[in-house]
This record gives structure tokens, C-alpha cells and sequence, in this order.
């Protein structure tokens, strides 16, 4: 196919003076970072409506064009839209299985050998980036994360949105890094920054346009009083977090004490993962009370069952980890399928009726 791509200045600036002429006997041909001229879809429309041969444009980007409020048609009917996540680890170690249709069965993919201790720390460090998995020393995949970073928060913050203050936005891609997969308060968070609530949101939304992070909402039953209904933030790359946060492999128990969050963030990457390689219908959200039980993750199928998910660091599972999960179930009631805690471990665990204890190795189930 014909490749275009707006980096070029000469061809963003074709694709701005003269969208029509750029696109008119354009014949299979791939636009990329079309984020960076969103007029062109106007024109792009038009030559479809044209000639409706399938597959005539492959349209790549950095953020998600369909939230931009820049564009002015979305083309509906006449797009396929497919969001590309980094990696997973079962793409990695080129496994097959998919975690979510397993839970949802009752049971979790067996595993032949567990990755434990510093193996599993590695994997996670690492992030699923192609670019970052090629690099085999954590220093240079670091050095990658904070290249790719940089390019995203001075230059496509710019194409996408319109933003007083662009040198906002590393200060505050760092504070959300020490928040990720915590509930996250807009007023407290702009308070940090001198910003006021909308303001953050928006910035914060910027963000989630450029695929850096996503929000993760609080799972309720509306006749169910006493839950917390605010939502939680996580990064979508857990290598990323980890350079942002300075983690490093074997960096002793402060940075194990942080490496719990990037594992949560991690795992709920993960599980994104696999719900877009599956024919089913899954949903994300978590879940905390006003008692502060909570559970990491909570996942719903399209019949509206619900598997809860607790994340642990650790390699052993005690009382106090199920504490949420039980809880949860309790709210859940007939809607509960499974409960699960993943472990650092190699073992899995009935842990009593519909309450497994299993390996963070069964998500990619080798």
C-alpha cells in the first residue's frame, strides 16, 4: 500500500491546503498520525462515498480520533475502528489461551511453569511495548519509555487539544504515576498543579485520548446504598509507570512496596488485553465501600455474571487478603461466578466455594 505520513511537513501541509487533491485517486493507501490533520477525514468521506470499495484507507494514529472535538465527521458506517494495546505477555510467549473466557467457566488456565520473585518483576518492569520487549537491558528500555513520553506530551498534546500550559503536563503525568490504580479525586489532584477541577479533568482526558492511561469505574447496583462510586485511574503500560515511578529490578522493599501498584496496573492491562481478543463482552470496574473493603477488579460478562479479582505481590495468600473478595460477593449475590487472588506463587488454591488462590502466570497460561 502507499504510505503517507503526516510527520512529513510537506505532506501535512497538503493534507491541510488541500485535503481533496491528497486523497482524490488515493487507491489503497495508509495515512499516518492522522491525528495531526483531522480535516482530512471530510475528504476522506467524501472519496469513500465515491468508490466504497472496502479497505481503501488504513487510517494509524496516536490517539483516539474519535474524541477529538476537532473532527468534524466520524465517519460512522464507513469505519472499522481497532484500538491497539502494547503487547500482552500471552502474545509475548505466543500462548493462545484467553483468562477472562476461563474465569467465566469457573476455573483459571493451567500453568506448566510459573514465572516467580524476580522473573515476574522483570516481566512486568518491562511493559509490553514492542520496542521496549526488543531492548534487552532494563536501562535501555527505560531510556525508550522516557523518549516515547516526552514525544507524546510535546508534540500530541498539541495536535489534539488546545492547551494554555503544555509544561503541565510532564508534572502531572508524574503525580497521576503515583496515583495509578488508586481512586482518583480531580480537586485534590489539581490542587497539586494550581488547577482548578474541570481543568484537571480535562487535561486528565486528554491523556486517556492519548492512550496513556484509562479509567476504571466504581462497580455498583443501584439499589445497593454504601459504595463509593469514584473512579480509579490506571496507566495502560506498566512499563511506562515504572519509569515514570524510577522502579528499577531488585530495588529492595521500598520499591517493592511501589511495584504493588505497577503489578495491579499490570494485571488489569492484562485482562484489557484479552478482552479484546475474545468474542465475548466484557466490562471492567472495581469495587469499594464505605467500610473500605475493596476489590482490585471487577469483571462483567454480557449476562451480567461477575468474577472479582484481588491482586497480591506476595507469595502466599493469608485471612486478611479475602476480606474483599467475601465482602463483594455478599453485594454480588447471585451474580457472582468467581472470586480470585493472584499470587507471586506456583500453586493454585481452592480457597472454599467459588474462591480460588492462583499464579499471575495463569494470564498467559504457559
Amino acid at each position: 500500500m502507499r504510505y503517507l505520513t503526516l510527520d512529513d511537513e510537506t505532506v501535512l501541509l497538503a493534507a491541510k491546503e488541500d485535503p481533496v487533491a491528497l486523497v482524490r485517486d488515493a487507491d489503497r493507501v495508509v495515512i499516518d498520525e492522522i491525528q495531526r490533520a483531522p480535516g482530512l477525514l471530510i475528504a476522506i468521506k467524501k472519496s469513500l462515498d465515491e468508490d466504497r470499495r472496502p479497505g481503501r484507507f488504513l487510517l494509524t494514529g496516536s490517539a483516539n480520533l474519535m474524541t477529538l472535538p476537532t473532527v468534524a465527521d466520524s465517519l460512522a458506517g464507513r469505519m472499522e475502528t481497532v484500538t491497539l494495546l502494547p503487547l500482552s505477555q500471552a502474545e509475548i510467549c505466543g500462548s493462545t489461551v484467553n483468562w477472562l473466557d476461563s474465569v467465566f467457566a469457573g476455573t483459571v488456565p493451567v500453568v506448566d511453569s510459573c514465572m516467580v520473585g524476580s522473573d515476574l518483576e522483570e516481566i512486568v518492569l518491562r511493559g509490553g511495548y514492542p520496542e521496549s520487549v526488543l531492548r534487552s537491558t532494563h536501562r535501555r528500555r527505560a531510556a525508550w519509555a522516557r523518549q516515547y513520553l516526552n514525544a507524546l506530551l510535546q508534540r500530541d498534546v498539541r495536535d489534539i487539544a488546545s492547551v494554555g500550559n503544555l509544561d503541565l503536563f510532564p508534572r502531572l503525568v508524574r503525580v497521576l504515576a503515583e496515583m495509578s490504580g488508586q481512586m482518583c479525586n480531580y480537586s485534590q489532584l489539581g490542587g497539586q498543579l494550581g488547577l482548578d477541577h474541570k481543568t484537571t479533568a480535562r487535561y486528565v482526558g486528554i491523556l486517556e485520548q492519548m492512550f496513556l492511561l484509562t479509567r476504571v469505574e466504581a462497580w455498583s447496583r443501584s439499589r445497593i446504598g454504601g459504595l463509593v462510586k469514584t473512579p480509579k485511574l490506571h496507566f495502560l503500560d506498566s512499563g511506562l509507570l515504572s519509569t515514570l515511578l524510577g522502579l528499577t529490578p531488585s530495588a529492595g522493599l521500598p520499591g517493592r512496596n511501589r511495584f504493588g501498584h505497577v503489578l495491579e496496573t499490570f494485571v488489569h492491562a492484562e485482562l484489557l488485553k484479552h478482552a479484546a481478543t475474545t468474542d465475548n463482552e466484557y466490562r471492567m470496574f472495581h469495587y469499594r465501600d464505605r467500610a473500605k473493603y475493596e476489590v482490585d477488579l471487577v469483571i462483567e460478562n454480557a449476562q451480567g455474571q461477575l468474577v472479582g479479582v484481588e491482586v497480591k505481590a506476595a507469595a502466599s495468600v493469608n485471612e486478611r487478603d479475602l476480606r474483599g473478595i467475601r465482602r463483594f460477593a455478599e453485594a454480588a449475590g447471585d451474580k457472582m461466578r468467581l472470586g480470585v487472588i493472584l499470587y507471586d506463587g506456583a500453586e493454585t488454591f481452592s480457597l472454599g466455594p467459588d474462591l480460588l488462590a492462583a499464579p499471575l502466570s495463569t494470564l498467559w497460561g504457559r
